[in-house]
């Protein structure tokens, strides 16, 4: 054997006590008491009087397709084509039943999505850790405003743990098929594109972006006017929307301009900013370990990427990743683990005031704190766990360099 060459033991991936903890069964009194409480969270919306404001849109525009016009003249759809079709099936329906289904579905997806969350890591429903998530779904404001908006942010909180689900298990196609069929009725998951691009799983691209490209086109050839959408939607988008909207946004280009940042500065910080996660997502991938927390953790950081930089990123968005995050806590070495995640989170548990930003309109403070924090902990936790090829710093000249020989990983995350 060469003197340079180490011989490393096998990564120790058995649970700790704490995951063994969170893994066992609950008992049926306190899983029931924690359902039932999401279910009373679920009902707070019914004391307000406009249910399902962004559902509506998009029935909107499913009926306006079926009585002959053009659904992107309406500056409010933002959706692809697809959306259109997946909302036909509600346009039957009138609006007292609405009223009344659409929180209820809302949750249903959410719920979905948690479990999902906790199955890519192994986590039976019926478990301490579920029925944790459960109560700290309830009391999370991202899920009072997803259930009182019957925003379609939900296909992507069910696609993406169930797409990190399938990675995890080696089933990068079928992970594609999930993200494409996700980004055909709303594009939140585009940024896990990049995710098929570090793993080097082809097929798995061309399935995510397949799907929603004949989707799309389908559903374009079925409507008056598709041409809309470039001409007229996307620029909307593009300029983060309007005024109404702008407030809700808590996108850095949105919200550090309110600061008084310069707009174009608040542009430059925000690029930066996201080019630094995105490096760190590459970071955290190079990392190794576990596979289900490597996908988790890099697929998440993609995200957080997009919701720092892009215009816009709204509230409800953090139903994306919290839950799959939240579930990584039965993994040794998990950035969850940190307290400095949690404390992100701390200003959207509801009832606890925060003077001053208590204002739907002021909501966007807080909810930036969010979205940077957790992209700070998963970096902070990367950069700490990165390649040892990474961990060495030459000096030469007085300027620092990296050396970029990092040692192959397996895919359970061995040196």
């Amino acid at each position: 054997m060469s003197p340079r060459q180490v011989t490393r033991a096998p990564e120790d991936t058995r649970p700790d006590a704490f995951a063994r903890w969170l893994r066992g069964r609950v008992s049926p009194p306190l899983l029931c008491a924690a359902v039932l409480l999401l279910a009373l969270s679920t009902g707070r919306a019914y004391g307000k009087d406009l249910i399902g404001l962004d559902n509506d849109i998009v029935v909107r525009a499913a009926r306006t397709l079926l009585d002959g016009g053009a659904p992107y003249e309406d500056k409010r759809f933002l959706y692809l084509p697809g959306a259109v079709l997946a909302a036909l099936p509600q346009t039957p329906l009138g609006d007292r039943t609405l009223f009344c289904a659409v929180p209820v579905v809302t949750a249903l997806f959410v719920a979905a999505g948690g479990v999902l969350a906790l199955r890519v890591f192994g986590v039976r429903a019926d478990s301490r850790l579920a029925a944790a998530m459960a109560v700290g779904i309830a009391l999370f404001l991202p899920f009072h405003s997803i259930v009182f908006l019957g925003n379609w942010t939900v296909l992507s909180a069910a696609g993406f743990p169930a797409a990190l689900m399938l990675a995890g298990r080696g089933r990068w196609e079928g992970a594609g098929v999930v993200v494409g069929a996700a980004i055909a009725l709303k594009p939140m998951l585009v940024p896990v594109l990049l995710l098929f691009v570090l793993a080097r799983r082809w097929w798995g691209l061309v399935w995510a972006v397949t799907v929603p490209l004949v989707v799309s086109l389908v559903a374009a050839a079925a409507m008056p006017r598709p041409a809309l959408f470039l001409t007229r939607t996307l620029p909307f988008l593009l300029h983060g929307q309007d005024e109404y909207a702008r407030p809700f946004d808590a996108s850095w280009p949105a919200v550090l301009p309110r600061l008084g940042v310069p707009h174009h500065l608040a542009f430059a910080c925000a690029g930066a900013a996201a080019l630094t996660v995105l490096w760190f997502a590459w970071l955290r991938w190079r990392c190794g370990g576990v596979e289900s927390l490597r996908v988790t953790e890099t697929a998440s950081l993609l995200m957080l990427a997009a919701f720092v930089a892009s215009r816009p990123s709204f509230l409800n968005y953090a139903l994306v990743v919290v839950p799959s995050l939240a579930a990584s806590v039965v993994e040794r070495g998990a950035a969850v683990r940190s307290v400095w995640f949690w404390m992100a989170l701390v200003p959207q548990l509801g009832g606890v005031p925060w003077p001053g930003l208590e204002n739907a309109r002021r909501h966007a403070f807080k909810d930036i704190v969010m979205y940077t924090g957790m992209a700070a902990v998963l970096a902070a936790a990367a950069w700490r766990t990165r390649p040892e090829g990474l961990r060495a710093v030459t000096v030469s000249g007085g300027s620092y360099s990296l050396r970029s020989e990092i040692e192959p990983r397996s895919a359970a995350g061995e040196r």
